[in-house]
């Protein structure tokens, strides 16, 4: 068996190294990628020296219980969008007591099938958002993608590459 997926591992090598280097630190909110994001980061050897935590916020349920949402959010939810995964990231911001570096949060629609009776393309499958939130909490990267993809197994790592390679882009602007 081989894990990470190849199109994951050299990104999770070239993010922990220079996380590593710079003595920074990154914390993952995972929706449709299922802690995928999560555990290619943690493969990486060394992790806990950058890893600070993540949630799989997979149902509605458990963005009550580790989200920070109350139900009156659940009754104004119409799909995951780039603001959610923001408030997402901000949640788990405040809810470590350290404060990671970095937040990525990331919510989709895996698929095979759409989410909810919504034809919107946030209900679609391979739909994704992403929101990466850095220090002060500021907003550092807020993007909705699509894979083009039907396949769960197919869109969920598409997801985690492209939120890899986002935060890449993130990490590369800073120097």
């Amino acid at each position: 068996m081989s894990f990470p997926p190849p199109s994951l591992a050299s990104l999770a090598t070239e993010i922990a190294s220079i996380l590593k280097t710079r003595k920074e630190t990154i914390a993952i909110v995972e929706t449709a990628c299922g802690g995928l994001i999560s555990s290619t980061l943690l493969s990486v050897p060394g992790a806990s020296a950058f890893h600070k935590g993540g949630v799989t916020l997979y149902t509605l349920e458990s963005r009550i219980a580790f989200g920070g949402w109350t139900k009156e959010n659940l009754k104004t939810y119409d799909g995951p969008t780039p603001t959610i995964c923001e408030g997402l990231a901000h949640h788990l911001r405040l809810t470590l007591p350290t404060r990671p570096t970095y937040i990525l949060a990331e919510s989709g629609t895996a698929g095979p099938t759409p989410s909810g009776s919504s034809s919107k393309k946030n209900r679609q499958p391979g739909y994704c958002a992403m929101a990466i939130v850095g220090p002060e909490g500021k907003v550092l990267r807020s993007v909705e993608f699509e894979t083009g993809e039907i396949g769960r197994e197919g869109n969920m790592v598409g997801f985690a590459e492209r939120c890899l390679r986002e935060l890449m882009g993130v990490l590369r602007e800073k120097d």
